[in-house]
């Protein structure tokens, strides 16, 4: 019924960690940084003159971001 009074140095249910290296988390990286310009190009410059998508459609399915994040549309 005793207990020990020192702290357990490693608790065996929790899995040890392997650092993550800079090659793999690069094409992550790259990916995500392509894919917020994307999202960028539309909320902020998707109308008018240099739309790529006619219509007025993108304009409003981003409408309230683009106030949001300071953009002046209109």
């Amino acid at each position: 019924m005793a207990q020990s009074a020192a702290p357990a140095t490693s608790n065996p249910a929790l899995p040890e960690v392997a650092p993550i290296s800079l090659k793999a988390i690069a094409p992550w990286a790259v990916f995500t940084g392509i894919l917020m310009l994307v999202l960028l190009y539309f909320v902020g410059a998707e109308q008018g003159a240099t739309s790529l998508i006619s219509g007025e459609a993108v304009h409003e399915w981003v409408h309230d971001g683009r106030h949001l994040l300071g953009f002046p549309c209109h």
